[in-house]
């Protein structure tokens, strides 16, 4: 017999040592003679300590769907604004908001003419129909140009249209036109106009209402009167290159006690009153808190008269505090001149636009507005002859007559340039010497207050009989 190889057997119990080391624990216990280690038991409070330590992984099938922010989507976005400004809930023409392009992305211009008048019975409108009734007869193209131009248009409607009423007993002068009218507004471009003036309640309520329904009908909004005093109060706005642009407008005539324009109240229609400008001030501050520019359009002053009142001055630093950024005046149916109340322009009164056939110097007032406030104010020299009404060319002797003209009418602060462009200036360098005048003067404050209801208007002297 043969004798083992100890040398092999030497090896196979190696190899079953070491098989014995890397086999499971569940196995190694199968292994003849095989003794489990015994661990060093750990306290049940360390134990739970231990496990609190541990990170907490938490899988999510690959199906499951993980809850995203709340991210407004482009679409959304797109469908909540207009030319770069996001809308809100309340921005609709029921409120008195409205939506308009603009020609230059980031800025707006806003072009103002003053007192228009559509009394059939006028000389001016005997002339629009003898010459074909188009209204490119009534004013010189480029005029025409200008206004349908700017992104926004606005003029004085001085004069309810209805065909109803009865003229205001005792008055001198009282216009009415007919519905049918109102098309000369959308031809002319106008897309907003003021009704606060001694003019709109000529023919009473019912011709009141009749004129907020035909410029309803037309499209064009209006501000300074309403169905009441809440609505007569409210502001329109524009929301035009990318910023919301609030006009308001007052009127301070007739200054009489009662005065023949009602002014509205809680349930009658009428016109906002700025005789005492407490309510008016408030809603331009109002109109403020809710705009990126406030536009004041106010009627006020004295008739014929190119130097403008103390008390004109008075409600211009009310209405710069209330938070004005711009204030265009109207109703003496002559040019006054531009000023500066703080930083804000102030252009006392444009004169009649269209509105009779006297022949009288006018104007258009152009005013560019960004996102910084006001970029430009330029005054467009024109005259009001022969029932049209004219723009005169840069540099040729008209222009250049009135432009001189209004510089006697400005204060010293209100520079106008040969282009017409106005600024503010510390003092009056620059321009021509000029003989002293009464135009260059503010007239006096009248010795009784504006308030005084003993005050009386003089009698309009301006408007033609039929």
């Amino acid at each position: 017999m043969k004798k083992p190889n100890f040398l092999f057997i030497t090896l196979l119990i190696i190899s079953l040592v070491l098989t014995a080391c890397s086999v499971p624990g569940p196995v190694k216990e199968l292994i003849p003679g095989f003794e489990p280690e015994h661990e060093e038991e750990i306290p049940v409070e360390e134990a739970a300590e231990e496990q609190k330590a541990e990170p907490v992984m938490t899988f999510v099938p690959e199906t499951a769907e993980i809850p995203e922010p709340d991210v407004i989507s482009e679409d959304v976005i797109e469908e909540n604004s207009f030319e770069g400004y996001i809308l809100g809930e309340d921005d609709v023409p029921e409120n008195g908001v409205y939506l308009k392009s603009v020609k230059n992305p980031g800025e707006v211009t806003i072009v103002f003419g003053g007192d228009i008048d559509f009394d059939t019975g006028y000389a001016n409108m005997n002339a629009l129909r003898s010459r074909g009734g188009d209204i490119s007869s009534a004013l010189s193209p480029d005029l025409l140009s200008l206004l349908r131009d700017s992104d926004i248009c606005m003029l004085n409607n001085e004069f309810p249209y209805s065909d109803r009423g009865t003229p205001t007993a005792g008055k001198k002068f009282t216009f009415r036109a007919p519905p049918s009218t109102v098309h000369y507004l959308t031809d002319m471009g106008v897309d907003i106009v003021g009704l606060a003036n001694n003019h709109a309640y000529d023919h009473g309520k019912d011709a009141l209402l009749d004129t907020f329904d035909t410029l309803d009908g037309e499209g064009i909004p209006y501000v300074g009167a309403g169905h009441n005093i809440e609505e007569a109060s409210k502001p329109v706005y524009f929301i035009a290159g990318g910023m919301k642009i609030g006009i308001v407008a007052a009127t301070q005539i007739e200054r009489t006690s009662p005065p023949d324009t009602k002014e509205a109240t809680e349930t009658e229609p009428g016109v906002l009153r700025t005789l005492d400008p407490s309510r008016f001030v408030s809603v331009i501050e109002n109109t403020k808190a809710n705009s990126d520019f406030v536009i004041v359009f106010v009627h006020w002053g004295s008739e014929n008269k190119n130097e403008y009142e103390a008390s004109q001055r008075d409600l211009a630093e009310k209405y710069e505090a209330a938070g004005a950024d711009l204030i265009i005046g109207m109703h003496p149916h002559v040019l006054q001149g531009f000023d500066y109340v703080g930083n804000v322009p102030v252009m006392y009164s444009l004169g009649n636009f269209w509105f009779n056939s006297k022949t009288l110097d006018n104007c258009a007032v152009s005013a560019v507005i960004t996102r910084d406030g006001l970029k430009s104010l330029r005054f467009h020299p024109c005259q009001q002859r022969d029932c049209r009404t004219t723009m005169f060319d840069e540099g040729s002797d008209e222009y250049n007559r009135i432009i001189k003209q209004m510089r006697t009418f400005s204060t010293e602060h209100a520079d106008i340039d040969d282009q017409g462009f106005v600024t503010y200036t510390e003092t009056s360098k620059g321009r021509e010497t000029l003989p002293a005048s009464a135009s260059s003067r503010p007239a006096p404050k009248p010795e009784v207050p504006v308030v005084d209801p003993t005050f009386i208007e003089q009698p309009e002297q301006n408007p033609e009989t039929p």
